[in-house]
């Protein structure tokens, strides 16, 4: 049970363009993140860490789920952290953590994460490559 891409089959969780975009958000918030104050060490930089690794995180797991509920489930669970980190971005300029500049490459990188991420969530809902048959 394997989704299609680009007329192959993926091998690993690594091959969905979706991942690819939320792996490369974490690492860009783990850089941002390191540049806080101390003082949020347990309290902001945590939970945007702690969410943006929950993206990525949910669709490995997602992956490789049999059934299409399931998969779904797990993508939702990705977009629901995803929409949290969209949040900590705006936060983090608000309290001027970030500059404009660190925000829009964020804001960028969610961004694309979230296309993908749809993207992939609606192939799973219209049944693009997954069966329900076991």
């Amino acid at each position: 049970m394997e989704v299609k891409k680009d007329n192959r089959y993926s091998r690993s969780f690594k091959d969905l363009e979706c991942w690819q975009k939320a792996h490369e958000f974490v690492k860009a918030v783990y850089a941002v993140t390191k540049l806080f104050p101390e003082e949020e060490r347990y309290g902001l930089t945590q939970q945007f860490r702690r969410a943006a690794v929950s993206i990525a995180a949910n669709i490995c797991e997602g992956y490789r789920k049999l059934s299409r509920a399931d998969k779904l489930r797990f993508m939702n669970i990705a977009q629901g952290s995803l929409e949290e980190c969209r949040y900590y971005v705006i936060l983090s300029l608000d309290i001027d953590y970030i500059d404009q500049d660190t925000h829009d490459k964020l804001e960028y990188l969610v961004n694309g994460a979230s296309w993908k991420l749809n993207g992939y969530a609606e192939s799973i809902s219209q049944n693009k490559g997954i069966s329900d048959d076991f």
